[in-house]
């Protein structure tokens, strides 16, 4: 998944593979291009490509090698760009989810759907516990002799 094949995409699409809008897409590659170096080794891949590397990251919860041979770079590579990454988005305050109190003083009405998928207990015998219906061997058919 490459920006030049998901440019051309329309807004949903690349929306849905992707995580994000192009909007929100251009702004974060706009506040990337400011913090990264403009010296030393060019990146193999453009800003671009990476920023929808480590986007794919954050949405697929691939691991980082399959990452890696899908770009072609390594899974150290994928790793040090993530990480370099979200601590440069981090610092920006556009990208930050407002705080538990200005939820509660917003107009806004959230509709909120729990799932609960916690593990339940299965009751089951214990392996050699009397509980378990013993068979007694004149109940057992006996072969044939042939």
């Amino acid at each position: 998944m490459f920006h030049i094949h998901l440019h051309a995409s329309k807004p949903d699409v690349f929306k849905r593979l992707s995580g994000v809008s192009f909007e929100t897409f251009s702004l974060m590659c706009d506040v990337l291009a400011q913090h990264l170096p403009s010296r030393g080794r060019r990146a193999r891949l453009t800003l671009e490509d990476r920023l929808l590397m480590v986007l794919s990251y954050w949405r697929e919860y691939r691991t980082l090698a399959h990452i890696g041979m899908t770009y072609g770079v390594s899974e150290a590579c994928v790793c040090r760009t993530v990480k370099h990454f979200e601590s440069i988005l981090l610092k920006d305050k556009r990208f930050h989810l407002p705080g538990k109190k200005a939820l509660h003083q917003s107009d806004t009405i959230f509709e909120v759907v729990l799932v609960d998928a916690t593990e339940c207990p299965c009751d089951r015998p214990k392996k050699n516990s009397d509980a378990s219906t013993l068979a007694r061997k004149s109940g057992i058919p006996k072969k044939p002799k042939s």
